[in-house]
């Protein structure tokens, strides 16, 4: 058996309809599989203003908005319709992204009838009621995805690191590494434009200090400011350039009067703006792999970061970036001001970083997670003969 064999039902809770970076790896994904011979078919709430446009043919789910989240909804029900699709389409393996109700159902189909059922994991859910003062039911959350990943006949997470906490966590014991890559066409330190930093307010010599990402409060944006507020207190020269779009933006501006919010940018323009920066700050403990950091390393910056999964399996603690206590505050002040004052230590941290960058071609990271659908069917063939 090939890739071109395969026959793929990939179920999401947002293939397109908001743009982030486990959406855009699977679209990524779906695209190498189909210029393989493989056939995919994806499952997934839409709306009538999508992101972006889907890559692959797309089913929509029934859903909901999310309260108090309307840009994100929920999965409602595997409908006998989507069942009669599934069954038409006849797969031979079951894909799901995201451990959301319509998921479940979909590996109890896959499960059924003795199709091979890979969970793929993008983020840590469990940790995201921490933002929303609800961490005491961060146990029950873990419990319940436990459940799930436990009847999957494996996972993909993107880093090894993150592998090792579903480990800890019991949730899986096949666990393959679906790591995600970064193209070198566009992110490079060549992207730099000083007369798009001075269009925004940023001094050409003054260290430019970067979030990027959606703002959400699961990204640490609390963590972000309060150690902004540090370098304010200890006069130390920088700006803030933010990157990204989100419901928590207008907080986010109350917090960092000062700061260039430039919004959502893509393709070559994201690139010109982590490129414009001169340091990535993502105190952010909800990643499982951290492409904003492998996009900032490609572009020749430190980053400083929580040490947590993702960040933590891509930046090299004092030769590529720092790697604080989640929530250390004083930490990261102190981390974002040497780079802050000591340009030649930013350029030393920042070309090491690029240098590790090369390592993740996204060809061979796709074929990574088809070589483990060939496995699955190939082990479930033994097991029914």
């Amino acid at each position: 058996m090939q890739t071109s064999d395969l026959r793929i039902a990939l179920f999401s809770g947002n293939y397109n309809y908001v743009r982030d970076g486990a959406n855009q790896a699977l679209n990524r994904l779906v695209g190498y599989l189909l210029r393989q011979g493989a056939h995919v078919r994806v499952y997934s709430p839409t709306t009538n203003t999508p992101a972006f446009p889907p890559t692959g043919e797309l089913v929509s789910v029934p859903s909901m908005a999310i309260p108090n989240r309307p840009e994100y909804r929920m999965p409602l029900s595997l409908s006998s319709s989507l069942k009669r699709d599934l069954a038409a389409f006849a797969p031979n393996i079951m894909h799901i992204s995201s451990p959301d109700r319509v998921a479940r159902q979909a590996a109890k189909w896959a499960r059924d009838r003795q199709m091979p059922v890979l969970a793929s994991v993008h983020t840590r859910f469990e940790t995201y009621f921490r933002y929303y003062n609800m961490s005491f039911l961060e146990p029950l959350v873990e419990a319940w995805l436990r459940k799930l990943y436990r009847k999957c006949d494996a996972l993909v997470a993107p880093s090894e690191s993150m592998a090792q906490v579903l480990r800890q966590q019991r949730m899986n014991y096949d666990i393959d590494i679906w790591s995600r890559g970064v193209d070198r066409e566009i992110f490079d330190p060549s992207r730099r434009d000083m007369a798009w930093r001075r269009k925004h307010g940023i001094e050409d010599d003054v260290p430019a200090i970067g979030f990027l990402g959606r703002l959400v409060m699961e990204k640490g944006l609390d963590v972000f400011s309060d150690t902004i507020d540090q370098l304010h207190r200890r006069n130390i020269r920088h700006q803030v350039l933010v990157i990204g779009e989100g419901p928590a933006r207008h907080w986010f501006e109350s917090r960092l009067p000062d700061a260039a919010f430039v919004g959502f940018q893509g393709g070559a323009d994201l690139a010109r703006a982590v490129a414009s920066m001169d340091i990535l700050f993502n105190p952010s403990v909800t990643e499982t792999f951290g492409n904003v950091t492998l996009e900032a390393m490609a572009c020749g910056l430190p980053v400083v970061a929580a040490k947590a999964t993702g960040s933590q399996s891509l930046v090299e603690d004092n030769r590529s970036g720092r790697l604080i206590t989640p929530g250390a505050i004083a930490q990261y002040a102190e981390a974002l001001r040497l780079y802050c004052e000591d340009p030649a230590l930013r350029a030393l941290h920042g070309k090491a970083g690029e240098q590790r960058s090369l390592d993740y071609s996204w060809d061979a990271i796709n074929q990574a997670v088809a070589d483990t659908y060939l496995r699955l069917i190939r082990q479930r063939s033994v097991r029914g003969s």
